[in-house]
This record gives structure tokens, C-alpha cells and sequence, in this order.
């Protein structure tokens, strides 16, 4: 979440142990000392209460860039300089055992 927030340019106002507090980074509050988002660095989730957004670091980045999740992941492991999770390694499909049908 915090690198998120950086990567948006988030400033907070007030901090309180895994708690930060400041301008909204998706409706772009008006204020730099507004303190209408809240993050929570531990727990990886945030809420605006101006807005109503919220949820994990995707989607604050997926709101905040106007991505659709897929694209915000993939954009975020780009600039975080991190593999994209499904392109780590390719694996054979594992198949399931066909049922077969026998006409009794």
C-alpha cells in the first residue's frame, strides 16, 4: 500500500501506527491538508470518506488512474519493477480424466 500511495504522490497529513490520513489521490481532494483518505499500511486497505472509494492497493491504483484492474496490475508490476505473477513460470495444464459415456 505504501508504495502505491508513493507512486500516487500521496502526502499524508496525520499518521497514527499503521494509519495515514490525507488527500484523496482518486477524486483529487481540493485541500493538501485534507484529510478525507484513510490507509492502513498493515492491513493494505483504504477508504475516502468524501467518495466513498475504497478497497486494496489495486483497486486505489486501478480508481486513482482510471485502469481497469487488469491493466493497473499490470501497470504496477512495470513501474515497481516486479514480474507479473501469471508470467512467472508456464506449467503444463493439468488435465482432468475425461468421463466416458458407455451405453449400457
Amino acid at each position: 500500500m505504501a508504495e502505491v500511495l508513493g507512486l500516487l504522490g500521496f502526502v499524508p497529513c496525520a499518521t497514527s501506527g499503521d494509519q495515514v490520513r490525507g488527500p484523496c489521490p482518486v477524486h483529487h481532494s481540493a485541500t493538501p491538508s485534507s484529510r478525507s483518505s484513510s490507509a492502513n499500511l498493515r492491513l493494505h486497505i483504504y477508504r475516502c470518506f468524501k467518495c466513498g472509494s475504497s478497497g486494496n492497493q489495486l483497486d486505489l491504483y486501478a480508481a486513482a488512474t482510471g485502469l481497469c484492474l487488469f491493466e493497473a496490475a499490470v501497470a504496477l508490476c512495470e513501474q515497481l519493477h516486479r514480474e507479473v505473477p501469471w508470467m512467472l513460470e508456464e506449467r503444463p495444464l493439468r488435465r482432468r480424466p475425461i468421463d466416458r459415456f458407455t451405453p449400457g
